[in-house]
């Protein structure tokens, strides 16, 4: 084979000629005849022994080509690439073919290469790193959540109060006449709950046991039209009486709920569990901020190849996510009432963040001198060995080594670019009026039509940790396999 031109592209791209000798051509030729003599008939022979001669004469000398080319076409590619020493990325297409009567094959393939790239500030990027405050509500309400869901209901013979499950039968009329849906028997009510209309559980307040009563009340005026603004009368007969009983906030409680022995000790856990959780918070919505402010400093030619090549990445991990959930592509989307390409519109913005977010840190490697060791590498792969419970062998299958050092890379890239930003407590008033205006646009956006179909995305924003992503989904793809 030989590299017969390239010749660079706008946009990163590239072509790239590359001529096949008529020996290696025919080998692909003869390859192509081996694979699908068997489906061939020729008069005068059993399927599949007709020589190769024989059925180029009947079908023309160019039966094969297509087979042959589709066979040989990632070889030549990957010599070119190889032989020129380009940086290509995406997948290639071929953009000419050629092929001369003495079987001598050219082919011409249409590449992406790496984008050059730029980074007018990678230091001192700004932004926020919200103060974590916990209070004594914030722990008051877990342990509440967890009073509730260990709370029993306890039948009492006392008058109705808020807060109480009742049970009653109700019956309503308007101007005198029974209505559809107004009527029912031991029903069950949490008074409270305001899951009826306005005024009708405020009036079963004080209700004994076997009393019977007529309430009074009026439909609001934008309930269903035929009783919008209507005035109704509901008779109403209590049944029982259902209290909530809570556990006691003591030691035994601590004791019951937690590993803690005493409640202090509890609350203390709760604080700490809180606290950690509004930090990884915290710290994700800063590393957020930081990666897209490097974005917004990023000067590059991004080769619409290597979004495409993300957005499909995208969606194979969507369809597995779905197919985990026993749904089908095809399925989700006819559910939700969008198209593939508008499912494909959606996310393809987010697709091409990722993509800047991926070379403006390979940039920032470089310019730092960032690289990373065999033993941090041997450490990455126990620790997700362990963290999935395979054998590390098996992980190294699944993440080849390279794909691993590079992954860590970035990941130490991304590290370096948020140390190194400067943390704000608030935004800056230009900021604040920036984010007015994005909210208010997506406001009009969202109000302008119908709702659809959200593309894969882990995050809204571009920033988001995908070198560390793309390894561990590789590992619990591999463990769930297993």
């Amino acid at each position: 084979m030989i590299v017969k031109g390239v010749e660079r592209k706008e946009k990163n791209t590239a072509l790239l000629t590359v001529e096949v000798d008529k020996e290696k051509f025919e080998e692909a030729i003869y390859a192509a005849y081996k694979k699908n003599k068997n489906k061939i008939s020729v008069p005068g022979f059993r399927k599949g022994k007709a020589p190769l001669k024989i059925i180029e004469s009947m079908y023309g000398k160019s039966i094969f080509y297509e087979d042959a080319v589709d066979a040989i076409a990632p070889e030549a590619y990957a010599f070119a690439v190889e032989q020129e020493k380009l940086n290509a990325v995406g997948r290639p297409t071929i953009a000419d073919m050629n092929i001369t009567e003495d079987r001598v094959l050219t082919l011409t393939f249409k590449t992406a290469l790496y984008p050059e790239a730029n980074l007018k500030q990678y230091k001192g990027l700004e932004a926020v790193k919200a103060e974590v405050v916990v209070t004594d509500k914030d722990v008051d309400d877990e342990i509440n959540k967890v009073r509730n869901r260990n709370s029993r209901l306890v039948s009492v013979d006392r008058e109705a109060r808020t807060g109480d499950i009742v049970t009653i039968d109700f019956e309503g009329f308007i101007d005198g006449k029974a209505f559809q849906g107004g009527k029912a028997e031991k029903f069950n009510l949490k008074l409270g709950s305001e899951s009826f209309v306005p005024g009708f559980e405020e009036q079963i307040v004080g209700m004994k046991i076997g009393e019977e009563k007529d309430i009074n009340i009026t439909f609001p005026e934008d309930y269903a039209p035929e009783f919008a603004g209507k005035d109704a009368v509901f008779k109403i007969k209590l049944h029982e009486v259902k209290e909530t009983i809570y556990p006691e906030l003591d030691d035994e409680f601590a004791k019951d709920v937690s590993e803690f022995d005493t409640l202090e000790e509890y609350r203390k856990s709760i604080a700490d569990k809180i606290r950690k959780e509004r930090e990884e918070a915290a710290n994700n919505a800063y590393k957020q901020e930081i990666l897209q402010k490097l974005i917004d400093n990023l000067e590059a030619d991004i080769p619409e190849e290597m979004i495409e090549e993300r957005l499909d990445r995208m969606l194979e991990e969507y369809e597995a996510r779905l197919r985990s959930q026993g749904l089908g592509l095809e399925d989700y989307l006819r559910m939700v009432g969008v198209s593939l390409d508008d499912f494909l519109n959606s996310g393809r913005i987010n697709a091409e963040n990722q993509v800047k977010v991926s070379v403006a840190l390979k940039k920032v490697a470089e310019l730092e001198n960032i690289g990373v060791t065999d033993e941090e590498i041997e450490a990455e792969y126990k620790k997700l060995a362990d963290e999935y419970k395979m054998d590390i062998e098996k992980v190294k299958m699944v993440i080849p080594p390279e794909q691993m050092r590079t992954d860590l890379v970035m990941m130490k890239a991304e590290d370096f670019v948020c140390e190194n930003g400067v943390k704000l407590k608030e935004p800056k008033k230009e900021d604040k009026k920036e984010e007015t205006a994005k909210e208010d646009t997506a406001a009009g956006n969202e109000n302008a039509g119908d709702e659809k179909a959200e593309a894969p995305k882990a995050k809204k924003t571009a920033a988001r940790r995908t070198t560390k992503k793309s390894t561990e989904k590789k590992a619990e793809k591999a463990a769930e396999e297993e």
